[in-house]
C-alpha cells in the first residue's frame, strides 16, 4: 500500500509541476505577442510625423499609461529658460558626460523639460559650448520620454548639491523652483541638428536609445522544456514502478 502511495504523490507532483511550467510558458508566449505589439507601436511613432505637444488635460493620462505615450514624436514652440538647465550624467555613444535639461515655457505657459542633448565634462559651462544659446521663440522636434524618479542604478539624485543621475522631471522641477502644477509629468529628447549644417553643436541631440529586451521565446522555450522533463520523469517512475517485480 505504502509504495503505491509513494508511486502516486510522485505522479501527482509530475503533473503538477508540468502543468505549472505550461501555464508559465503560456505565459512567456502571450509577453511575447505583447513585446512585439510594444515594439510595432514605438517604431512606428518615431518615424511618424511630428504632433503637437499633449496639453495639461492630457497629463494624468500620461502618468496612469505612460506606455501609451512614450517615444511619441512631437514639434513644440516656446523660449527656453536657460537660467534653469540642470547637468544630468549621461553615458553615450559619444562617452560620458551630461544631458543637457533646460526648461521650455509654451505659449499657454505650461513648462515642458527639454534634453536638448549630450555634452561631455569640459563643456558643461555653456560658454564652452561653441554657439551660442537659442534665444526667443524656438521650434524643438523630439521624443516624448517619460520621467526617470529618484536617481540611477546605484546613485540617487542629490539636488540640494545640484547632483543628477537621472532624468527625474519632477524632482528638477522643484529644486529649480519651477510651478509645480505647470510643469509637464515628461521630457523631450531632442532630434539631431538637421542635416547641412556643419558647424559645431553643443548640445549634441538625436542620441536616445530605443532598445527593448525581448528574452520572452527564450523563456517560453524553457518552460516548456522543463514541463517535458517533468512529464517524462513523471512516465519514467511509473514505467519503472510498473516493472518492479511485486
Amino acid at each position: 500500500m505504502r509504495p503505491a502511495r509513494g508511486l502516486l504523490w510522485v505522479l501527482l507532483a509530475a503533473a503538477l509541476l508540468s502543468a505549472v511550467f505550461v501555464a508559465l510558458g503560456t505565459w512567456q508566449v502571450q509577453r511575447l505577442g505583447w513585446k512585439k505589439g510594444l515594439i510595432a507601436r514605438t517604431e512606428a511613432r518615431v518615424s511618424a510625423a511630428p504632433v503637437a505637444p499633449p496639453d495639461l488635460r492630457a497629463w494624468p493620462a500620461i502618468q496612469a499609461a505612460p506606455v501609451d505615450f512614450e517615444y511619441r514624436r512631437m514639434r513644440l514652440q516656446g523660449e527656453f529658460l536657460h537660467a534653469d538647465e540642470a547637468l544630468v550624467q549621461a553615458s553615450t555613444a559619444l562617452g560620458a558626460g551630461f544631458w543637457v535639461l533646460t526648461p521650455l515655457r509654451l505659449p499657454d505657459g505650461s513648462i515642458v523639460l527639454v534634453n536638448r542633448g549630450f555634452v561631455p565634462p569640459e563643456r558643461r559651462d555653456p560658454a564652452t559650448r561653441g554657439a551660442p544659446a537659442p534665444a526667443g521663440a524656438v521650434t524643438v522636434t523630439g521624443l516624448l520620454r517619460i520621467s526617470e524618479p529618484h536617481g540611477g542604478f546605484l546613485r540617487e539624485n542629490d539636488p540640494a548639491a545640484n547632483r543628477w543621475h537621472s532624468r527625474d522631471v519632477a524632482a528638477i522641477a522643484a529644486a529649480r523652483r519651477l510651478p509645480a502644477d505647470r510643469v509637464a509629468p515628461y521630457f523631450v529628447d531632442a532630434e539631431a541638428t538637421p542635416p547641412g549644417n556643419t558647424a559645431p553643436q553643443w548640445p549634441v541631440g538625436g542620441l536616445t536609445v530605443v532598445r527593448f529586451t525581448d528574452n520572452h521565446l527564450v523563456y517560453a522555450l524553457t518552460w516548456y522544456a522543463l514541463a517535458g522533463m517533468a512529464a517524462a520523469g513523471g512516465w519514467f517512475v511509473l514505467r519503472t514502478a510498473r516493472r518492479a517485480p511485486d
